[in-house]
């Protein structure tokens, strides 16, 4: 059970009303029934708990569990555990997520703007918003309704953004402009100088950097990420893209639709990449460079070259999966004859 302390349960549910919520089919022990209390993993679960199996890594602790309904893909029916019911679906960890934020309902602050913040005269705020102490909104900003914004943040002069967002403690915001429903973490600094230096035998001149960083809709922007605005083009991230903490994106770089960046990721000034594309952990990213949609690209990889919609790649360089794969089995392959 999470700490009430910290997240406030809206439960119990019934198994008809998670059913409909998910789109998944109820069956199993009594379904007609029973109601549940609360989310829990499957080794923890108790019968007024809801709990799911997506990976096969748990298909053991399934076996076991005393979960009272379980989200589960049909082939999984036949090897539930006795008295446990079930949410049949293609897609459990969806459909557990729609679950999980029921009973966990996202909570707002109460509309309320601190007396210990800073916001200058031309500043427009929209209604019911909340605003922490020691915030900083500077002259000609423009925040849309219902937004939250966390103690100590800092937005600079003429950005905007959109209803519904989410913004951290201790942000940085310049020269942005932030779409609706967005989520900023903690740490997270958006809009500031982009490295860019003309490099001379007399030393290195700076190239001011006169774009901005424009964030679409329903972007989530993870703790301490770093979104250098442009150098002339814009720095753009595209609607529904996730950004993990931890984040590096260089100058002029231009991130698709729905996304996902990992931790640790760093992409270099001007690259772009298309829509749907997966980016995991520690991956170094070369400036310059086209990525297609729906590409793959392995964590710890360092990505040097051009790589094509729908395609897999991995290593350092980075290449074809299949080719890597088959690099690194020739290598231990060669290292064991040597043993």
């Amino acid at each position: 059970m999470a700490d009430s302390r910290f997240f406030s349960n809206a439960g119990p549910f019934s198994i008809e009303q998670l059913a409909e919520m998910t789109g998944a089919k109820a069956t199993g022990a009594d379904v007609a029934h029973r109601s549940f209390l609360d989310v829990c993993p499957l080794d923890q679960a108790s019968a007024t708990d809801v709990s799911f199996l997506d990976n096969n890594k748990y298909k053991s602790d399934f076996l076991k569990s005393a979960a009272g309904l379980c989200i589960v893909r049909p082939e999984f029916a036949a090897t539930a555990p006795d008295g446990m019911a079930l949410l049949l679906t293609a897609d459990p960890y969806t459909a557990y997520a729609l679950v999980a934020s029921a009973f966990y309902p996202a909570t707002y602050r109460d509309a309320m703007i601190s007396p210990r913040a800073t916001i200058q005269a031309t500043a427009k705020i929209g209604e019911n918003c909340s605003i922490a102490p020691g915030v900083h909104i500077a002259a000609q900003v423009v925040i849309g309704d219902n937004c939250v914004i966390g103690a100590n943040t800092d937005i600079s002069q003429g950005c905007e953004i959109g209803s519904g967002a989410m913004i951290g403690s201790n942000v940085s915001i310049q020269c942005s402009r932030i779409g609706r429903s967005v989520i900023v973490h903690p740490g997270a600094r958006i809009g500031q100088d982009g490295f860019g230096f003309a490099p001379g035998a007399q030393g290195h001149r700076k190239v001011p950097q006169l774009g901005r960083v424009l964030i679409g809709n329903d972007v989530e922007i993870g703790a301490n990420t770093t979104i250098d605005r442009g150098t002339g083009p814009d720095t753009r991230i595209g609607d529904g893209t996730k950004i993990d903490n931890l984040v590096q994106i260089g100058h002029n770089v231009e991130i698709g639709q729905h996304c996902f960046i990992v931790a640790h990721v760093g992409i270099s000034g001007s690259t772009k990449i298309g829509n749907f594309t997966m980016i995991g952990g520690q991956v170094g990213i070369a400036g310059h460079l086209q990525i297609g949609s729906g590409v793959k690209i392995a964590a710890q990889s360092g990505l040097m070259r051009d790589v094509g919609d729908g395609q897999t790649v991995g290593g350092s360089p980075a290449q074809p999966m299949k080719v890597w794969l088959r690099e690194i089995a020739m290598v231990q392959k060669m290292a064991k004859k040597k043993r």
